[in-house]
């Protein structure tokens, strides 16, 4: 998982990591808001879920203490990230300004 996440981060097109738990509530809200961010901007965007209970060193390294957390990657370099749940708007406003 490590090696293919730091290809997938070193992505030109902006990465957002969204990580998450199936026991958390605010996450399960998450999902459909991410959803439709991804259908508006499309190529724009590459969405990726990653479950902190599966990947804990991955969580571990970048310091996730809470979920959800997104986490913006734009050439390999975080340039956003945020806990908790955002609306559909200020989710698309960080990733196109990115």
């Amino acid at each position: 998982m490590k090696s293919s996440f730091s290809k997938i981060i070193k992505s030109e097109t902006p990465v957002l990591i969204d990580f998450y738990a199936d026991w958390c509530g605010p996450c399960k809200t998450l999902a459909p808001i991410l959803k439709d961010v991804k259908e508006e901007l499309g190529d724009k965007v590459k969405i990726v879920k990653i479950d902190v209970d599966k990947n804990q060193a991955l969580a571990s390294k970048y310091q996730v203490r809470g979920v959800p957390t997104m986490i913006l990657f734009k050439n390999g370099a975080q340039v956003w990230r945020q806990s908790g749940v955002l609306q559909k708007h200020e989710i698309k406003d960080k990733i196109t300004s990115a």
